[in-house]
């Protein structure tokens, strides 16, 4: 599958770390909202399927506790989320109000196949306290962990460009 080209094109400066985690902050929210619509919406099949009353006995009982299926489907969500928006635009909602942008070195669109890799290495950093987001500020390229390992970059957009609209 040939790469697109993201648009606008040119040669961007690596976002600082400041901007990353004010967009991060933005999909935060986003991703709390899309989890919590997954679970609502898992639970309400739950119900139908096994009853209210069942179902109140098995919480009760803690019996849901750590439901893998749920756990599968709210990573697999989350996934989802950002995968289509780092593939489609190399933007998350959080990160166009912010101005940045995930792409290739020539200017494309990662794969999808970069952004599962990006995805896990993430979560990764997030479990060693953040040090793979705050690597930043000490690689020469400003990359983070999960910029190393899936071989893309993280822009920062002329202001001209994500506050009038795409070019």
């Amino acid at each position: 599958m040939p790469k697109h080209t993201l648009r606008p094109t040119g040669d961007y400066p690596a976002a600082g770390l400041i901007r990353r985690l004010a967009a991060m902050f933005y999909d935060f929210l986003l991703s709390l909202a899309l989890l919590m619509v997954i679970t609502l919406t898992y639970k309400g099949i739950q119900m139908l399927i096994i009853g209210e009353e069942r179902l109140r006995q098995l919480s009760d009982a803690g019996a849901l506790d750590g439901d893998p299926l749920l756990s599968t489907l709210l990573v697999l969500g989350l996934f989802g989320f950002f995968a289509k928006f780092w593939t489609h635009n190399g933007q998350t909602l959080g990160m166009q109000v912010w101005g940045v942008r995930i792409q290739n070195a020539d200017g494309s669109a990662i794969s999808l196949w970069q952004a599962l890799l990006r995805f896990m290495v993430a979560i990764g950093s997030w479990l060693c306290l953040g040090l793979g987001f705050f690597w930043v500020l000490w690689d020469k390229q400003k990359r983070s962990w999960h910029d190393i390992y899936s071989d893309s970059h993280v822009v920062q957009l002329p202001k001209h460009v994500h506050k009038q609209g795409k070019l």
